[in-house]
């Protein structure tokens, strides 16, 4: 039952990941330039963040399973056309749009399955272990499998690979069932899911109009704000009326899961983030091929699955906000080390150990952070919840390529210099991350809660 979900998760993630390696490829390819390929990723992640929550939405109405499996079919589709693409246009079309709708609508379903599938906390645990995992190891996979398959045939195999995948889980998934049945007269909060989206979206458009315009960045971050503030009232308004808004206010009066949602944005956006500017550096500044850049990659790939095998075992003999202040730790400690170790060598390979304790900081808090947030509402919430966890997730995802790598991109001449400020910014993030993570409160049931 977990093997399409682990595999979906795996394979969303490992194309947020895996075009960071291809970006000079592509940009001479498609005629583009690094900013370029930078809006595509960005959009792409944005799409998934800005929909989450409507697609979370839509499994009570229709059904986990089916939405995971049109998720699957809609993100297939996007593999095609973006393998096809002639130009930037259309691969921001199969890839950002169709790749983006099609993993919000199937992300979902693999949260609040296996939170319906396993019932006690352990088991849960595990599960969420596998899934996380397989996340992690995608995200920090893509560069290596990437770069392999870009430096051996082309970047456009790297979405017939994608294509393959999506079908294989779709021959698994029909083995799925679904514990809940669908309510389609359960109603849809249409004005709440375009504020939302909109909301989002120009905020992190906002963040990536940094290198271009400082003015235009201010005015679409104010107008996010703005928007995400009038959804946040209209949901008000609307649960005060008896009707079912698109995100129950209620879900952030819980102090645990508000704390836990916050070191979930930070992981994602300094992981994301993290590799979306080393690939850059490497490649355009140290002037490494995609496969080079790939293998170097192979030590935060190592550091998340050696950390992700072992969450089950840690978390039977750790409480799960040790193990997220851990790896808070851990993953400050490997940024360090990328911004104090890069000048000492021109071998890219002096990165290995800054990029491996990262990467084990990471896996060390994937799970425990998606548990402590999961296991905060009753199983009649878990649609809500994981909507909200995931978007909130992929939000850090986006602004982490946006907020990084447009620090990175808008002064790549200076190459070294614009490396160390990226890292230094995604360290100060990383530190917000740390301080929610020491807020967390202890969670009852001792080690295994």
């Amino acid at each position: 039952m977990l093997l399409p979900l682990a595999l979906a998760q795996f394979v969303c993630s490992f194309a947020g990941s895996n075009m960071n390696v291809a970006i000079g490829s592509i940009s001479a390819d498609l005629g583009t330039t690094v900013h370029g390929v930078q809006t595509a990723i960005t959009l792409f992640l944005l799409c998934m963040a800005a929909l989450m929550i409507v697609g979370s939405k839509l499994t009570d109405l229709r059904g986990r399973r089916a939405c995971f499996i049109a998720g699957l079919v809609i993100y297939g589709a996007g593999t095609v056309i973006a393998a096809a693409a002639p130009g930037l246009g259309l691969l921001i079309v199969g890839y950002s749009l169709f790749e983006g709708v099609g993993s919000a609508l199937l992300i979902p379903p693999i949260y609040i399955l296996a939170t319906l599938y396993y019932a006690d906390t352990a088991s849960r645990a595990r599960a969420f272990g596998l899934i996380s995992g397989m996340g992690g190891v995608g995200a920090a996979a893509g560069p290596l499998v990437g770069g392999l398959i870009t430096s051996a045939v082309s970047w456009r195999a790297s979405f017939v690979l994608q294509t393959a995948i999506v079908a294989v889980i779709i021959v698994f998934a029909r083995r799925l069932r679904d514990p809940v049945p669908a309510d389609p007269d359960r109603p849809f909060d249409t004005v709440g899911a375009v504020l939302s989206a909109a909301g989002m979206a120009l905020l992190v458009i906002g963040i990536l109009q940094a290198s271009v315009d400082t003015l235009l960045m201010a005015l679409l971050i104010a107008a996010g704000l703005i928007v995400l503030a009038a959804f946040m009232l209209h949901a008000r308004r609307r649960e005060r009326a008896g009707r079912e808004p698109l995100l129950s206010p209620s879900l952030l009066r819980n102090r645990t899961s508000n704390l836990a949602l916050v070191t979930q944005n930070v992981q994602w956006l300094i992981l994301l983030g993290g590799s979306f500017v080393v690939s850059v550096f490497l490649q355009e500044v140290r002037g490494l091929s995609a496969i080079q850049t790939g293998l170097v990659f192979t030590a935060a790939t190592a550091g998340i699955l050696i950390s992700s095998l072992a969450a089950e075992r840690l978390a039977r003999r750790h409480a799960q906000r040790t193990l997220i202040r851990a790896g808070f730790v851990g993953t400050l400690v490997g940024i360090g080390l990328l911004i104090g170790l890069y000048r000492l060598a021109q071998s890219a390979w002096i990165l290995a150990p800054g990029l491996f304790t990262m990467g084990l900081g990471i896996g060390v808090m994937l799970t425990p952070s998606v548990n402590v947030v999961q296991s905060a509402f009753p199983e009649e919430r878990q649609g809500e919840i994981s909507g909200l966890s995931r978007s909130v997730s992929n939000l850090g995802s986006s602004l982490g390529t946006a907020i990084a790598g447009t620090i990175l991109v808008s002064d790549l001449v200076s190459g070294n210099r614009s490396y160390a400020l990226a890292m230094i910014a995604l360290a100060a993030i990383g530190l917000i991350g740390l301080v929610a993570a020491m807020l967390l409160p202890a969670q009852p049931g001792g080690r295994s809660a």
